[in-house]
């Protein structure tokens, strides 16, 4: 009998494509989205109507511990991706992170403690700052760059005390720059494909020479997917990344080729992170999540990325896609 899951953060990026895999796969899903005065589930209001009629969706706020609760009840497991994640954001409201990601995740671990539920929580690679050594496993040190990996080392270590303290089943998946349809503009994949889409001659962008471990959504979705099955997988932080890592020049060039289009690159001060803060290197060790999940990217190496960035391409250089994102202003 397959599982009643709850995903939190089911109305962003990550979320509704995991939400929607969830219910091809034929698993009872339970939707949790940011409440707001439009009633917008965000991109879950993109889905086909056959998919979306199977979603029960609930209205409320990670930060709100009664709210959360009730989404809880009835649930067998809980995905828990909701999450401030923009960097430049976390440089201007600080407090934003802490109670989302770290107030948040309290939340879900004590639902889940009084629940009897299994918790899948969301990490990131950010929380390893820049890198010390490569491939980077789950070992290597953890540095606050920003208040945004902060607040996600406290969120990480929060859940991951219930655990200890409480014996309530945490796993942690620690995924490596996601990549692929319905990304925000606030990340650097999009913003490139967006800019070139529109027409836009002068390209801006931040830093040229970081590199990033890009791991296409759909590998991260089945990452999440395989932790709902592992008993191997709690009590321990598993990271979800190719192996591969490709700097953001290379990035522009390999989407400037597959897009046919040309541009000159701006690099742009307000797009550049503190120098302290920024992330210059990112390469993921997945041994362990091939050990415990069986899993591993279908879409790596310079292959695998270019394959990932030619699907998103497609999707984002859709007339009615494009015009979703304000592709005339930084957004942070």
């Amino acid at each position: 009998m397959k599982k009643k899951i709850l995903v939190t953060g089911a109305d962003g990026f990550i979320g509704s494509h995991l939400t929607e895999a969830l219910v091809k796969e034929g698993y009872d899903v339970r939707a949790f989205v940011l409440y707001n005065s439009f009633n917008s589930w965000g991109w879950l209001d993109t889905l086909d109507r056959k998919i979306l009629d199977q979603i029960d969706v609930f209205s409320g706020d990670i930060r709100d511990p009664n709210g959360v609760q009730r989404a809880s009840q009835g649930r067998d497991i809980v995905l828990h991706l909701a999450a401030l994640i923009g960097i430049p954001y976390s440089y201007h409201s600080p407090t934003t992170y802490v109670e989302t990601n770290v107030l948040g995740t309290l939340n879900i671990v004590q639902a889940a403690r009084d629940h009897g539920i299994k918790v899948i929580h969301t990490s990131t690679s950010e929380v390893y700052g820049t890198a010390k050594f490569v491939p980077m496993t789950e070992d290597h040190p953890l540095q606050g760059q920003s208040p945004y990996s902060a607040s996600k080392i406290g969120a990480d270590q929060i859940a991951l005390s219930y655990y200890q303290s409480f014996g309530t089943e945490v796993a942690v998946l620690r995924p490596f720059n996601t990549y692929g349809p319905r990304q925000s503009a606030r990340a650097v994949i999009p913003t490139i494909i967006t800019q070139l889409a529109s027409g836009k001659r002068d390209l801006e962008i931040g830093s040229l020479t970081p590199t990033r471990d890009f791991t296409f959504v759909e590998d991260t979705v089945r990452g999440f997917i395989a932790a709902i099955h592992s008993d191997a997988a709690i009590g321990r932080i598993i990271n979800i990344g190719s192996n591969f890592e490709v700097s953001i020049e290379d990035t522009v060039k390999i989407i400037s080729e597959i897009m046919g289009k040309t541009a000159d690159i701006s690099q742009k001060k307000d797009r550049t992170r503190p120098e302290k803060s920024e992330v210059f290197r990112l390469r993921c060790d997945n041994t362990l999540a091939k050990a415990t999940l069986g899993w591993e990217p279908k879409l790596a190496g310079t292959t695998g990325f270019r394959r990932g960035l030619e699907q998103t391409v497609t999707w984002f250089s859709n007339p009615e896609n494009l015009k979703l994102f304000k592709n005339h202003i930084y957004n942070i």
